[in-house]
């Protein structure tokens, strides 16, 4: 049995996505900036991806940036806030510790370039403290970023809450919400957030293909420079075969979202319920408030490692936490942030399931982790110094 289980880290292309995209690759191939017919028809087929979009997250069109991916977006909303920030004097920015890469990257460049930032914890359960979050907001604050739901533990933050203190105050929120658009509902105006990041990959559509969600008013800075392409905000010629893939797998898990959100989320329930029966094993992220198809836990005495290595030779398809994180050897920032400690965050795995998953495969998945994390504690010196009582467990 062959089961992919990792779809945090990138989708399969749906069917309706890959032959929406292939006319614009022999046929339609004209570049959108020309005034040609043939230039024309894909600037359409452009525009016509925009309103899809922006339709179905509640936005205007001309609220919709094309990028090439949620990094590039996180960045673009970030470095426009700063710059906006600057102008006016303004050098402090909030977000937490558990954000994506892409935005904790870009935040540690802002603070070499002499901007303050306010790092707010997170609960145990991976919910960022918001008592915290308002607390830190100051006169020269120009910009909160929050993720709508963690790409590790799935956890799923009140980004409606964030936005009104942020509204009340003056403060322009950003959220990358890579991981939840195309897997829950998603309303810009009843969320209230000023700027939201999103990559097609993760529902679904092509890679190299993102968009950003700019509302109206909030000044955005070009992040790439050379043609007035995106109306002069974001330059390069459009990649016509990704917009349009993203437009239509947008469209397509937007029709089934409300069928396949209780669906998926009963059966991650039962894989939680299924491995949760492992002794000594944790559940990262909160219980509820999480997104639909995400299952972490850490168990204790293993390597994820070696635990992904044995899942794959049963066929399964995992990962121990984020894939842009996957090179290296150091434990998860969100699983200590959330106060796992080092030796029980390597023993971390990450399930992540998809619109397509069944009840055989949710019982496969539970039999196989229970039996390869049987076999790797079963010569695990830290395991067996825990049973032997020389150590106390952690977990």
């Amino acid at each position: 049995m062959n089961i992919y289980a990792d779809n945090a880290a990138t989708t399969k292309m749906s069917k309706k996505a890959v032959s929406a995209m292939m006319p614009y690759f022999e046929e339609l191939y004209g570049n959108p900036s020309s005034l040609y017919s043939a230039g024309q028809r894909a600037k359409e087929a452009i525009e016509e991806a925009r309103e899809t979009i922006a339709g179905i997250i509640g936005a205007s069109a001309r609220e919709i940036i094309f990028t090439s991916g949620g990094t590039e977006s996180d960045n673009q909303a970030i470095m426009s806030a700063a710059a906006n920030g600057k102008r006016q004097g303004k050098y402090h920015i909030i977000s937490d510790a558990i954000e994506h890469h892409a935005v904790l990257h870009t935040l540690k460049k802002l603070e070499k370039e002499g901007f303050e930032v306010t790092y707010v914890p997170v609960h145990k359960n991976g919910i960022i403290n918001v008592s915290a979050l308002e607390k830190a907001i100051r006169d020269d604050t120009c910009l909160v970023t929050v993720m709508y739901a963690n790409n590790e533990i799935g956890t799923v933050q009140p980004i409606k809450k964030i936005s009104e203190i942020c509204r009340r105050r003056g403060v322009v929120f950003h959220t990358d919400a890579v991981q939840a658009v195309g897997h829950v509902p998603i309303d810009v105006n009843d969320l209230g957030v000023d700027m939201l990041s999103a990559s097609a990959h993760k529902f679904h559509g092509a890679k190299g293909t993102g968009f950003l969600y700019v509302r109206r008013g909030v000044r955005i800075s070009s992040f790439i420079e050379g043609g007035e392409q995106e109306r002069g905000r974001r330059a390069g010629t459009e990649n016509v075969a990704g917009i349009v893939s993203m437009g239509a797998a947008l469209k397509e898990v937007a029709a089934d979202i409300d069928k396949n959100v209780p669906r998926i989320t009963a059966l991650r329930n039962r894989l939680i319920d299924g491995l949760s029966e492992i002794p000594h094993s944790a559940l990262n992220g909160d219980r509820e408030k999480r997104l639909p198809g995400n299952v972490n836990f850490c168990f204790e005495g293993i390597e994820g490692e070696s635990l992904l290595l044995l899942l794959d030779d049963k066929g399964i398809s995992a990962s121990s936490g984020s894939a842009c994180a996957s090179g290296s050897l150091d434990p998860s920032h969100v699983l200590l942030a959330i106060g796992r400690v080092h030796d029980v965050a390597h023993g971390s795995l990450r399930l992540t399931l998809g619109e397509d998953i069944t009840q055989k495969e949710i019982a496969y998945i539970i039999k196989s982790v229970k039996e390869a994390v049987e076999y790797l504690r079963g010569f695990s010196p830290v395991w067996n110094d825990c049973v032997s009582g020389k150590s106390k467990f952690i977990l």
